[in-house]
C-alpha cells in the first residue's frame, strides 16, 4: 500500500504508538496515509477505537512476526 509518511512505534507500549500517530496526523494534509509499524499486542484495539473517535480512516491493519503494521489515512 501506499503511504506518505512512516511512524516507526516498535518498543513502545500504550499509550505511546497513539499519541506518536496523533502528533503524526497533525502535521500532514488531509487525504494522506500514514504508515505506522508497533510491537505492542494491544495496538490492535487501540488503533480501531482512535480511528473511531477520531474520524481518521484506518485502511488496514496486519500482524507479522511480533509486529504490527497499520495504514491510517487522515480524514
Amino acid at each position: 500500500m501506499n503511504f506518505d509518511k512512516e511512524l516507526d512505534a516498535r518498543g513502545l507500549n500504550c499509550p505511546l504508538p497513539i499519541l506518536r500517530c496523533k502528533k503524526s496526523l497533525a502535521d500532514m494534509p488531509s487525504g494522506q496515509v500514514l504508515k505506522i509499524v508497533a510491537t505492542d499486542p494491544g495496538a490492535i484495539k487501540d488503533f480501531q477505537a482512535f480511528s473511531k473517535q477520531t474520524g481518521n480512516e484506518l485502511l488496514s491493519s496486519a500482524e507479522g512476526g511480533g509486529e504490527y503494521t497499520f495504514f491510517m489515512k487522515k480524514k
